[in-house]
Order: structure tokens, then C-alpha cells, then sequence
């Protein structure tokens, strides 16, 4: 199966930002992909690059609502499986969310992502209500999908959960910028992951200079055995395509040894303390 990672820059204009996002679509889809994944905030200057001044829900925008349903109808014409990354607002409140659009168009669900940050040009807690939703697996065409958001992936219980939900393949919408991280950290922390619970991590990252940060781009694909199977380059709009084998997840170290072995009888009420 072919899924492809949009590294596309946000430039001011979010409807030309998502016009350009359903162009991404199109050529994806032509091109073979079975999933489109897109990077966090996608179709958005990053708004908490400064701390929020007042009300941000004029910023944000209802799921399912006019953001979703132009990729709702691509997903439907190409039996495609798209997951986008909103600023989303539901009941008075704003998330980081993602929404997951099965291959008829249907929207599967909404993530939200659960742990929000708050450093340097990353003052996320004035924009984003934590999630409410857990660490959510779903059925899609094309396989079983988890999503972590951003930070979300640096938790390993949250990156368990979805393997523990029988995710084959985990989304990690990210905004990830150049110099914030040792070279090689982020490839390393979702190679682990990939590995420690038997599933295919995608992480697509943020591109292009904004106001305080110049988002790095180098979106990769690691395969259940912890190898890095593609990357897109550095500071480059493309579309990395990788083609992935979901019947290596039974096959391999997790699913095989470390979920058999498992003892949360003994550890479980340890998260949290």
C-alpha cells in the first residue's frame, strides 16, 4: 500500500493554503496512495509561535463543517483514506485535532491531541483545551490508523495505547522546527515506538520560515522493525510516497513477544504516580 505525506508550507491565506492541500490530494492520489496525511496546523500560519491575545476561537473552525468536506469529497472520488490536522472548535472550545476520512468520505473521528506543550515559540496551552478523546485506533479501507499529535508522540503510554488498540499504522501530524531537537531525535524517538509495539510510524512534519521558526520539513516513514523507510529532504515542499506492507505488523517483534509478555497486572497503576 502507497501512503503519501504532504510537506507543503502554510503561507498567510488559509483558503489558498487549502487549496493548495486538495492539489496535494489530486496528485497523491493519481500517483497511487491509498492515505494522505498532512503536517499539524497544515492550512495555517502556526498560531502559538506567540502566546494567544484573547479569544482564539475566531480562529478556529467546526468538524465536520466547509474545512473538511472539500477532502471528504476527494477521499469519496479516489477511495482514498485522508488524515488533515485542524484548529478545531467544538462547544466553545479549540483543539489540535485530526480529523480521520475514511475512503467513502465518511468522517471515522476526530483526535485531539492530549498533551499540550507550553515553551519558546511553542506557547500551546493558551490556544489548545487538552483532548477529551484518548488515544483513538480506527477501521479504515485501508487498514487500522492511530494518530498522535506533536507532542503527543513523546509519551510512550499514549504511543502503547494505540498499539495496544491494534493501530497498524500511526499519523504523527507534526511542527517540528529546524535546530529544536539533536539531528536524528525524532527519527529515533518514533523508530523506538515503531519497534517497541509492532506498527508503522509516519510523522508528517511542518515546512518553510514563519514569523519565529523555520519548520524543517524531513517527514519519514518507519517500518514495525524500527527502520527508517523513507524521508523527505530539508526545507522542501514535496509529497514523500512510501510503500508499505501491513502484513509485517503480526509478523514482527511486538506483536509476536513483547505484547504476549506483557504483565499491566503488575504496572498499570504505576502511569500517573
Amino acid at each position: 500500500m502507497k501512503i503519501a505525506l504532504v510537506q507543503q508550507q502554510a503561507f498567510a491565506g488559509r483558503e489558498a493554503n487549502r487549496e493548495r492541500g486538495l492539489e496535494a490530494v489530486r496528485t497523491a492520489a493519481e500517483a497511487g496512495a491509498k492515505l494522505v496525511c498532512f503536517a499539524e496546523l497544515a492550512f495555517d500560519r502556526f498560531f502559538p509561535q506567540e502566546p494567544a491575545d484573547g479569544d482564539v476561537t475566531m480562529l478556529a473552525e467546526a468538524i465536520p463543517g466547509p474545512a473538511t468536506e472539500p477532502f471528504q469529497d476527494l477521499a469519496r472520488e479516489f477511495g482514498v483514506v485522508i488524515v488533515l490536522n485542524l484548529f478545531e472548535l467544538a462547544c466553545g472550545k479549540t483543539y489540535d485535532a485530526s480529523p480521520v476520512i475514511d475512503a467513502d468520505g465518511s468522517i471515522l473521528g476526530v483526535t485531539r491531541m492530549v498533551h499540550i506543550a507550553e515553551y519558546a515559540c511553542f506557547h500551546e496551552q493558551s490556544y489548545y483545551t487538552p483532548g477529551d478523546r484518548g488515544a483513538q485506533v480506527y477501521d479504515t479501507a485501508w487498514g487500522r490508523v492511530g494518530v498522535a499529535i506533536c507532542y503527543d508522540r513523546h509519551y510512550p503510554e499514549y504511543m502503547r495505547a494505540l498499539g495496544v488498540a491494534g493501530a497498524e499504522l500511526v499519523i504523527v501530524p507534526q511542527a517540528g522546527a529546524a535546530g529544536e531537537w539533536p539531528d536524528g531525535l525524532y527519527e529515533a524517538e518514533l523508530q523506538v515506538a515503531a519497534f517497541q509495539n509492532g506498527y508503522y510510524t509516519a510523522l508528517c512534519n511542518r515546512v518553510g520560515k514563519e514569523s519565529k521558526l523555520d519548520f524543517s520539513g524531513e517527514s519519514f516513514v518507519c517500518d514495525p522493525s524500527g527502520r527508517v523507510v523513507a524521508q523527505a529532504g530539508r526545507g522542501t515542499e514535496e509529497i514523500l510516497y512510501c510503500d508499505i506492507d501491513l502484513t509485517q505488523v503480526p509478523g514482527s517483534h511486538a506483536r509476536r513477544m513483547f505484547y504476549r509478555d506483557r504483565r499491566p497486572e503488575l504496572y498499570a497503576g504505576w502511569i500517573g504516580k
